[in-house]
C-alpha cells in the first residue's frame, strides 16, 4: 500500500490504515444491523409475535452489534480486550456498591419529603409499625423527625423509656398503625413547675 500513496501520506500510514479499518467496520456493522433487524421484522410478521418484542429485538441486536464493533476498533487501535474488560468490571463493581449505597439513603431522604407533606403521621402522634396483622411491631410516640430517621420513645412502664430511630422508609413498606395524641402545650408544666419553686 506504501507504493500507491505519495511520499507525505507515509508517516500518516498507521493513521490511514486505522481509520480506513474503522470506517469498514462501522460499513459491516451497520449491514450487519440492517440484516438482522429486517430478519426480525419479518419472523415478528410471520408469526403475529407482539411489537413488544420487534422493539426489544432491535434493540438488543442494535447494541450487540455495535458493542462488538467497538471492541473490533478498540482492538485495531492496540486496546488489549482484557484490559477493557478489567476496567469495565472494577467500574461496574464500584458503581453498583456506590448505588446500592446511595439507595438507601436517597430513599430514607425521598420517604421523610413525603412524610413532611402526606403527613401519615405528626409530632407527638403514637405509631407502631406492623409486622403483619396480628402481630406487634415497632412503635412509640414521634418525638423527632429528620430527613434519614424518625424518632420514637418508647415507654417500658415502670422501668423507663428508651428512644428507637427507624429509617424513614420503613414507614412506607409496612402498615403502620397511629394513635392521635394532642401535642404539650409549649412550656406548660416546666413553666408551672419553675414558677411554684
Amino acid at each position: 500500500m506504501r507504493e500507491f500513496l505519495p511520499d507525505w501520506a507515509h508517516p500518516w500510514l498507521d493513521l490511514i490504515t486505522l481509520g480506513l479499518q474503522t470506517v469498514l467496520i462501522l460499513l459491516a456493522a451497520t449491514l450487519l444491523r440492517t440484516l438482522v433487524h429486517r430478519f426480525i421484522r419479518s419472523l415478528c410478521q410471520r408469526h403475529g409475535l407482539p411489537l413488544e418484542l420487534l422493539v426489544g429485538g432491535c434493540r438488543t441486536s442494535t447494541f450487540l452489534i455495535f458493542g462488538g464493533a467497538l471492541l473490533l476498533i478498540l482492538d485495531r487501535a492496540g486496546v488489549s480486550g482484557t484490559v477493557l474488560w478489567t476496567a469495565f468490571t472494577s467500574f461496574a463493581t464500584v458503581a453498583a456498591v456506590a448505588f446500592f449505597a446511595a439507595w438507601s439513603v436517597l430513599s430514607n431522604i425521598f420517604c421523610s419529603v413525603l412524610i413532611y407533606t402526606v403527613r401519615p403521621f405528626r409530632l407527638h402522634d403514637r405509631v407502631e409499625i406492623l409486622e403483619s396483622g396480628d402481630k406487634p411491631g415497632l412503635g412509640g410516640q414521634v418525638v423527632d423527625i429528620n430527613l434519614i430517621y424518625t424518632t420514637l420513645q418508647e415507654d417500658h412502664g415502670g422501668k423507663g423509656s428508651s428512644q428507637l430511630q427507624v429509617p424513614n422508609s420503613l414507614f412506607f413498606q409496612r402498615s403502620v398503625r397511629r394513635w392521635q395524641e394532642a401535642p404539650a402545650a409549649p412550656g406548660g408544666n416546666d413553666e408551672a413547675a419553675a414558677q411554684k419553686s
